[in-house]
């Protein structure tokens, strides 16, 4: 395999609609560094790039491991592939690093798919000598990820499932605020999610003056904020997710105006996933017969 091979090396199902891969990308692999991600194409004559969190790397092997939802066209195409595919494209890595240092209290969040790209930060801080608290949450017991993996380093795990299925019965939320309520509250709060779970964990944090970096995921078409896709306002300025984070303050980021923009191609979307459900998608069938008869 070469550099630019971008074979599925592995793959298993984490939980509903959540799959991991680990893909042959030895560039990206060797540069990677917490809290960057890369733009993945699995149709590249036709489809759409997606951004994805490099969730861990294998730098022996030349490996990134990408864990992703399926919820769309793409993330659909993705997770039908096999061992053995391989990608179109893996562009990266992109976005600017985690800042990590030695603080001393750091509690990160994480919601649903958002565990993956929060657990690589938490292990980088971990590893510089910080004292880690990990909140997770999901719906249901079935839909926790990646548990084993923070155990092995978390000083804390606090588990909170919306149905009381595992650990509490309870939003992340609650768990952060009365850390941070606490007298010897932590020195930093992570939080990685749902645009609403974020929000919400920002203003929870908000009057306990415990500072709090949020990771963003826009929409993003090329990567370099030439497209302007990826725009959000972040303390009253316009910053672009793609090189000016993913990372941001979160006390300073206009979620309301970054989940507006979220809805943008909803509809375009859902056509798309009923053009592919039932007609084999004839409008990609169409364009390529097209192409062919121009060659």
């Amino acid at each position: 395999m070469n550099n630019t091979d971008y074979t599925i090396l592995d793959k298993a199902q984490l939980s509903e609609n959540v799959y991991r891969m680990q893909v042959h990308a030895p560039f990206v692999a060797k540069r990677r560094q917490p809290g960057q991600f890369v733009l993945i194409s699995v149709d590249g004559e036709f489809g759409e790039r997606i951004p994805l969190t490099i969730a861990d790397v294998d730098v022996e092997r030349g490996a990134i491991t990408l864990i992703f939802q399926k919820v769309g066209y793409t993330t659909g195409q993705l997770a039908a592939l096999s061992v053995g595919d391989r990608l179109a494209a893996v562009l990266g890595p992109l976005g600017k690093p985690t800042h990590i240092e030695k603080v001393g209290t750091v509690v990160c969040v994480g919601g649903g798919i958002g565990v993956a790209p929060m657990h690589p930060i938490a292990k980088a801080f971990k590893e510089l000598g910080n004292k880690v608290i990990c909140i997770i949450g999901a719906r249901s017991k079935e839909l926790i990820i990646l548990e084993k993996e923070l155990r092995s380093f978390a000083d804390e795990l606090i588990i909170c499932t919306d149905d009381g299925s595992a650990g509490l019965k309870a939003l992340v939320t609650q768990p952060l605020k009365e850390l941070c309520e606490r007298e010897d509250k932590p020195d930093l709060a992570v939080a990685i999610g749902p645009p609403i779970m974020m929000k919400f964990c920002v203003e929870t944090v908000r009057p306990t003056g415990v500072p709090i970096q949020v990771s963003l995921n826009t929409i993003m078409l090329d990567g370099t904020g030439m497209c302007g896709g990826c725009r959000v306002q972040v303390g009253g300025e316009t910053k672009f997710v793609c090189v000016d984070g993913p990372e941001f303050d979160g006390l300073k980021v206009d979620f309301d105006g970054m989940m507006k923009r979220l809805q943008t191609y909803r509809a375009q979307e859902r056509r798309m996933v009923e053009c592919h459900n039932e007609h084999g998608c004839n409008m990609l069938k169409q364009a390529a017969a097209v192409e062919a008869m121009q060659k």
